[in-house]
């Protein structure tokens, strides 16, 4: 069995923080391209395009496989976790974030009756099928840079 321990895990470290500060560098671009605005919450915030989370675990387990072998018990490892992670991305905080959406317009109606206590729910926590699915190709991207370029 190939492990870990006998690669270089510094490289998969440093490919894997690119790969998440890329995405993260590129919400605040592609906001300010939008809005002519610049907001750097973007750059430690959730959701957005592209998902930062699939940059991170699709980069981690590219440079697992580069690092161990496509057939690594450490490849799988990560990759099944990549796709955990993926699928939650654009599933369970997705819809945690439609539902806050849905609760914040309640609040809103109830504002507007009588006094209510009105703390916004976070709403932009998940990710579209397309979001998760850029930043899964820009993690491997940045993961093949690392390795082969």
């Amino acid at each position: 069995m190939v492990s870990l321990e006998t690669h270089d895990a510094s490289k998969i470290l440093y490919s894997t923080s690119t790969a998440w500060a890329v995405t993260q560098g590129l919400k605040v671009l592609i906001y300010y391209i939008r809005y002519h605005k610049i907001d750097f919450r973007l750059f430690v915030g959730t959701g957005g395009m592209p998902s930062s989370h699939s940059a991170f675990v699709s980069c981690l387990a590219a440079a697992i496989g580069f690092e161990t072998h496509w057939n690594s018990p450490d490849f799988y490892l990560a990759l099944g976790m990549a796709i955990i992670i993926m699928s939650d991305a654009a599933g369970v905080r997705r819809a945690a974030g439609q539902q806050a959406k849905i609760l914040n317009a309640i609040l809103d109606d109830l504002y507007s009756a009588r006094p209510v206590g009105q703390q916004r729910l976070k709403e932009l926590l998940g990710h579209t099928p397309v979001q998760v699915f850029v930043g899964a190709i820009l993690g491997v991207l940045v993961a093949v840079a690392f390795y082969r370029l």
